[in-house]
């Protein structure tokens, strides 16, 4: 089985690609961080992998050949995986050892951002502020590879990360520990200068087009927004997300 496990190294990233590699590396427990797979195509064979990606809940798309030419040189039978750089914490494990450490906690949650450059743009601000932890989702969000990597100038590598099945998820854990979770939002009736973030908390930020799940903004303790003085009526969610944190280390300096 393992004459069908081809890897190679692009861009920082380890790239698999062929639908029985995938299976055998989904099986071996490696830490993949997305699949991306040829619309249209049927069989056996690719209905185990398609079984293998749901059964443990990995981020998967559909994608036209061309995207898979792109990804790979090799032969890659309408299947390529990126296998995450890094791996993950887990999460009630992180929350507790911040904790604790006798530590204020400061978490970022990310729900849902598309962008990998944003992302690594992000983790390199929070590395930065002194972020204790950074959460994500398992799906829909943008994968952590070679761009991400470089965005960050290796703060990827630094700051935990953990991924949840859903973003709500992290909320109600962060409740139950005593923290605090604040939206990023311009649904908000406050600015971020009027919310104390001096007392433990976490941060939601949302994805670049639709900003945080409404589901999401339910559940929160408190909302906030940067005051917009121009005609765009949006920041890049980077910036943004930097606005709040250095906001966060101003009161708590």
């Amino acid at each position: 089985m393992r004459l069908f496990l081809y890897l190679y190294r692009m861009k920082n990233e380890t790239t698999i690609f062929g639908i029985r590699a995938i299976i055998e590396a989904i099986k071996s427990g490696e830490t993949i961080d997305k699949v991306f797979m040829q619309k249209g195509l049927h069989g056996e064979l690719f209905q185990g992998l398609e079984l293998a990606i749901r059964t443990e809940g990995i981020n998967s798309s559909y994608v036209p050949v061309e995207k898979l030419n792109r990804l790979t040189k090799g032969n890659h039978q309408g299947a390529v995986a990126q296998i995450s750089p890094i791996e993950f914490h887990d999460l009630d494990e992180l929350v507790v050892n911040v904790l604790e450490s006798g530590k204020t906690p400061l978490f970022l949650l990310l729900d849902q951002l598309s962008d990998v450059r944003n992302f690594g743009a992000i983790v390199r601000t929070a590395e930065c502020t002194g972020v204790n932890g950074i959460v994500i989702q398992k799906k829909g969000g943008a994968p952590i590879n070679g761009d991400t990597i470089k965005t960050s100038a290796g703060a990827i590598f630094k700051i935990p990360i953990c991924k949840v099945d859903h973003i709500k998820d992290a909320v109600f854990h962060m409740q139950a520990s005593g923290i605090r979770v604040i939206a990023a939002t311009e649904k908000a009736e406050n600015y971020v200068y009027n919310v104390s973030f001096k007392e433990p908390c976490a941060i939601i930020m949302g994805s670049e087009g639709r900003g945080i799940n409404p589901s999401v903004l339910k559940v929160v303790d408190d909302k906030a927004k940067l005051p917009i003085l121009g005609e765009i009526e949006s920041l890049n969610v980077s910036v943004a997300c930097g606005a709040f944190l250095y906001e966060a280390v101003r009161q708590r300096s």
